[in-house]
């Protein structure tokens, strides 16, 4: 009996299962940098909008403020726009013009804040709230 090795069928087989596992291990390993810092693939615009959004909702709708009673919180934090955003809008048309739109744009951690409830006394607690909930405080603060 003589010992010719193995089988071109086994060879064969092994070269593919060998080509698997080498394609399966580059494609962990990446020469580009991480798209950020942070490590969750996250926009920095989206984190800070997270934190701002969630903070809004339990703050204003969730606790049942009056001073948001008006109001209906509509989330569009997964616009493909690059703005993630929520709004304001009213709470009898929640496909009405929005009263206040709170959004951030692409790398930014800069949150804006717009529309027609920014002009009225509530503005001057919203502007508050949203520049404490950006820094990462998400205190309720007091209401207006």
């Amino acid at each position: 009996m003589s010992d010719a090795g193995p089988s071109p069928k086994a060879i064969k087989a092994g070269c593919v299962v060998a080509g698997i596992a080498v394609a399966m291990l580059s494609g962990c390993q990446s020469s580009k940098p991480p798209a950020n810092a942070g490590g969750s693939g996250k926009s920095a615009a989206l984190r800070v909008m997270e934190q701002v959004s969630i903070a809004a909702h339990k703050c204003w709708f969730a606790s049942k403020d009056p001073a948001f009673a008006s109001y209906r919180f509509a989330n569009e934090l997964n616009s493909m726009s690059g703005q993630p955003r929520f709004l304001l809008v009213p709470a009898r048309n929640f496909g009405g013009l929005p009263a206040l739109v709170v959004q951030a744009r692409g790398n930014s951690s800069q949150v804006e804040a717009f529309g027609p409830v920014m002009s009225e006394p509530l503005g001057a607690r919203i502007t508050s709230d949203i520049n404490r909930w950006r820094s990462g405080n998400a205190n309720c603060g007091t209401s207006a």
